[in-house]
């Protein structure tokens, strides 16, 4: 399978890099509005740099990969499946849910394949834990409890076009929740604050936020985010049910633990996303091909995407409002 990859930046090269490295892929050309960073893939993966155009126009080109910034994703999104190619797009598909639906019924008018880059359902701790849980190793789910937070926050340059923290950060929180509950949240309760950095304050979003989500059937999840943990990349997920509980820890540098009189001393956690993921890149991008090459829909798809966004938007607006809000 031929790949165009849309964007070079440090997902791209991810992505890049593990398409490069299957026997049945290749990277074909590759497109970044900084040539030099185009160049810089292209080499690494032996490729070639083109267009946006003639990606999308190359009868050797079977999938893109869209990874370059969100506000270009819908747009995209609909050129690449009118181009009918299959289409892997990181999340998410828009920071507006309106756009997200307009650029869905292109995708279903079209017939197009698209899968959505929620990478942690590919994490082979998580995958895991939600197998186990929808095979009923805790009885009935009641509680799913889930910990995100960034060793520290990106620049306040950043916050002003990412969407805020509930739009960018909390929203593979928000899919990994529908993923482990298998049922749709119908309400959402978010409280939030600027603790770490007055600036992200200033430019209206938040740094630390807590939201409390509830099904139909009377599930409770609940997402506890920081864009500050000194002591590294945290990553938790605990589910509890009716019969137990199943918990998926902290990935660490090594699985070494000294003891001695001062107590049990571990390795700290991985302290970045792409070292922390990326087995789950991995296995994202073989879910893909193996869709493409199927003739099968992948999962998680732009469904999932809207879904994801619809929880985002509810949590914004309970945040602002403090009202409890159901997703719409």
């Amino acid at each position: 399978m031929k790949f165009g990859i849309i964007g070079t930046g440090r997902i791209g090269k991810i992505h890049g890099g593990n398409i490069a490295a299957r026997l049945d892929c290749q990277v074909a050309l590759v497109a970044d509005t900084d040539p030099a960073a185009a160049e810089a893939l292209a080499a690494a993966t032996r490729a070639k740099t083109a267009s946006i155009d003639q990606i999308l126009g190359s009868s050797q080109v079977d999938a893109v990969a869209i990874c370059s910034p969100t506000d270009t994703h819908a747009d995209l999104i609909e050129r690449a499946a009118r181009a009918k190619k299959a289409i892997f797009c990181e999340k998410p598909i828009d920071l507006d849910v309106k756009r997200i639906r307009a650029c869905l019924e292109v995708v279903k008018q079209t017939n197009a394949t698209v899968m959505i880059g929620f990478n942690r359902r590919f994490d082979p701790n998580f995958a895991s834990l939600q197998k186990r849980v929808a095979e009923g190793a805790i009885g009935a789910l009641e509680i799913v409890s889930i910990t995100s937070r960034d060793p520290s926050p990106p620049p306040v340059s950043y916050i002003a076009r990412s969407g805020g923290l509930f739009r960018d950060m909390m929203i593979h929180d928000f899919d990994m929740a529908r993923f482990i509950l298998g049922e749709e949240p119908v309400a959402v309760s978010a409280m939030g604050s600027a603790l770490v950095d007055k600036a992200i304050g200033e430019a209206g979003d938040i740094d630390t936020a807590v939201v409390i989500m509830e099904t139909k059937s009377g599930k409770v999840a609940q997402i506890s985010n920081s864009r500050r943990a000194t002591y590294g990349y945290d990553q938790r997920v605990e589910v509890h049910g009716a019969n137990g509980m199943v918990h998926a820890a902290n990935v660490r540098e090594t699985t070494v633990e000294v003891a001695g009189a001062h107590g049990f001393v571990r390795d700290k956690v991985l302290n970045f996303f792409l070292e922390r993921y990326e087995a789950a890149y991995r296995n994202e991008l073989d879910a893909f091909v193996n869709a493409v090459k199927a003739g099968e829909k992948p999962r998680p798809d732009g469904e999932d995407g809207l879904e994801a966004s619809l929880l985002a938007e509810a949590a914004y607006q309970s945040w602002k409002t403090k009202q409890r809000v159901a997703p719409d």
